[in-house]
């Protein structure tokens, strides 16, 4: 007799997730999931070892969602003997946040109940989340309040988050949030309704753990005990390393440190995956029949679901070795690796900022007369509020120290005053706002408020909608808000995937443009966009970036090559412009995915006749470039990636 599989879904954060996590991670993340099955009229989840309570009654509460499986054709018997096999492996002590957690459970529940698998959006949370900047910087955090669990039996705090680290706007809170997902991920249920009991007794969280290898809880080693989850982790990853082994094998715990050890170094977020199989656990037995494992230790390969190699007893030298060739072959290293070059890769990745700041009071006295002189006016701010907010709010704050900056200010009445300002005055009376907003983009408060705020509403986006046919005024200082607003990983990351092809329009009318500042101010805002994209290609190249994030466009990288070029080429006057956009040249190829047609581009466009003319007299003054570190730059770039 069939029986139904629901998985109950509940959020740890309590909403919070949702509410900050594009703020503190520059990613929407909706919640931070936490699931159990049910089946059989009984809830089961992992957290202090595997639990059962009755559905819905667990100390998570009522669930957020249900989601119906289908039904499973084994009976409960089955069922519970599989739970009594993998309660070894589902322990309090082997219990990590992002490694080893309820989901990791749950995806085995239902690949031995039904066959099927968790949602993408429920499994890739901590890829996801690992996939940040901020998410990899909190790894090693993570990582010890766990380590902690495994020694002590008890969850270790969090320590000190500092801002440096982590680019979160408010360490405090990450550090709090973190703390409260991690007690309520591996609480012991202690406030749960009577109905709620441990399922299979393991250790709890107080008493003395079963001794682990540290390195097994920080390792990024997937567990496989059935076949349905090893297949998941084939359509999932690219390169896959399978560790087959035996609870009773001694030649298995020798080389298992050196599996952990490659596991920790060589694993890629949604590329590669080290997955160990245990044949006495669950239905791993399986497994293990379905590729031919007769004896462990055996190392099987696998490159884009199809086996590449197998190896079985012990060779430390022989697994590394295997290891690398299945990673050259899943991702050959980009060209540039191999060149060297020292004059670009010194070149500082730190964001050209704008920090001058103006009288704040002629620039209230400008606004304030622009406001008073405007012949209509509509929006949800009227004309007093936008002057109350200008006076009493906004200025106040600009002028204030960071020191001396109120911590809890609401910046939303600053994005109403900037939309109603934007629909009822001209380009040309509102530079004045968007300098206003340059000098706020300095303040790590106010990035992180607008980090969240990367809408339509935007103000970032509002401003930025009036440029076209703007004067030189609104331009320029338009030109080094933006600037600013790419000193900011988050902020950067998503003007570039949201609003890549607005930015670029001004930006490429502005270094054509006749004022030598104006160009300037555009060759910053160049550089800016070029190193960002150049830090994350960089983290990518070292397997802690997904591609998806650097957000890579082929189109775009061939539209600014081409416009750099140009604009380098006619610029004969002024040397630290054709420095800024060389230095932008050069961090826009260095390790672009779109090489080899920007290679065909470059020679088109004869770019090493283009860059190697400034140096010679004529090319840019009287004498060409004169700047030692400019004419090294020029001459590295025109050697090494101009054919």
């Amino acid at each position: 007799m069939s029986a139904l599989v629901k998985v109950y879904v509940y959020d740890l954060s309590k909403g919070l997730a949702g509410q900050l996590s594009l703020q503190l991670t520059g990613k929407q993340i909706d919640g931070v999931w936490h699931t159990s099955v049910v089946a059989f009229g009984k809830e089961i989840f992992y957290g202090p070892g595997i639990c059962e309570t009755e559905p819905g009654q667990s100390h998570h509460g009522s669930p957020l969602s249900i989601i119906d499986i289908g039904e499973t054709s084994i009976d409960e018997q089955t069922f519970v003997e599989y739970l009594s096999q993998i309660k070894e492996h589902y322990t309090a002590d082997k219990y990590h946040l992002l490694d080893f957690n309820c989901n990791s459970f749950t995806n085995d529940c239902l690949g031995f109940l039904t066959g099927g698998s968790l949602p993408s959006y429920i499994k890739d949370l901590p890829s996801d989340f690992l996939s940040t900047p901020f998410g990899a910087a909190l790894r090693p955090t993570i990582d010890a309040m766990f380590r902690g669990r495994a020694s002590t039996g008890v969850l270790a705090p969090p320590p000190d988050i500092g801002p440096t680290a982590t680019d979160s706007p408010n360490p405090a809170l990450a550090s709090s949030l973190l703390q409260a997902v991690a007690a309520g991920a591996t609480s012991n249920s202690s406030g749960a309704p009577s109905s709620s009991r441990n399922y299979l007794p393991t250790p709890a969280p107080t008493s003395p753990p079963t001794p682990v290898q540290s390195n097994s809880l920080t390792s990024p080693v997937h567990i496989a005990t059935n076949s349905s989850s090893f297949r998941n982790v084939l359509r999932t990853h690219r390169a896959v390393v399978a560790f087959f082994t035996s609870a009773t094998c001694g030649p298995c715990r020798m080389i298992e440190p050196v599996f952990e050890d490659l596991a920790s170094s060589k694993s890629r977020t949604h590329d590669v995956a080290f997955v160990k199989i245990d044949l006495s656990v669950g239905m791993s037995n399986a497994v293990g029949g379905e590729y031919g494992v007769r004896v462990t230790p055996t190392f099987i390969l696998f490159l884009d679901g199809n086996k590449t190699h197998e190896m079985k007893g012990v060779n430390a030298p022989e697994l590394r070795s295997q290891v690398d060739l299945l990673l050259y072959q899943a991702f050959p290293p980009h060209p540039h690796t191999t060149l060297s070059l020292p004059t670009i890769e010194a070149i500082p990745l730190n964001a050209i900022l704008f920090s001058q700041i103006p009288n704040l009071d002629i620039v209230l006295a400008k606004v304030t007369g622009f406001i008073d002189a405007a012949p209509s006016w509509s929006g949800s701010a009227t004309k007093e509020d936008a002057r109350e907010i200008l006076a009493k709010n906004i200025i106040p704050y600009l002028k204030a120290r960071e020191s001396s900056s109120p911590s809890n200010i609401s910046f939303e009445p600053w994005k109403d005053a900037t939309t109603s300002l934007a629909t009822n005055l001209s380009a040309g009376e509102l530079f004045p706002i968007a300098d206003m907003w340059r000098v706020a983009l300095l303040k790590p408060a106010v990035c992180g408020w607008i980090a969240t705020k990367l809408g339509p509403e935007s103000p970032i986006l509002v401003l930025l909608s009036k440029a076209e046919g703007a004067p030189r005024s609104y331009t320029l200082t338009l030109l080094k808000m933006i600037s600013n607003a790419f000193a900011n990983k988050v902020i950067a990351r998503e003007l570039l995937l949201s609003s890549r092809s607005s930015i670029t329009a001004v930006l490429v009318a502005a270094l054509l443009h006749d004022d030598a500042t104006v160009r300037l101010a555009a060759a910053s805002l160049a550089f800016n966009m070029a190193a960002h994209l150049q830090r994350l290609r960089i983290e990518k190249v070292r397997g802690s970036v997904e591609g998806d994030d650097v957000g890579e466009n082929e189109d775009w990288d061939v539209e600014m090559t081409s416009a750099l070029l140009e604009v380098i080429e006619r610029e004969k006057a002024n040397e630290e412009i054709v420095h800024r956009l060389t230095a932008s040249l050069a961090l826009l190829i260095r390790l672009s995915p779109s090489i080899e047609q920007l290679t065909s581009l470059l020679e088109v466009l004869q770019a090493q006749k283009i860059l190697r003319d400034k140096l010679e007299r004529g090319g840019c003054g009287d004498t060409g470039v004169v700047k030692k570190e400019a004419r090294k730059l020029i001459e590295e770039v025109a050697k090494e990636f101009c054919p």
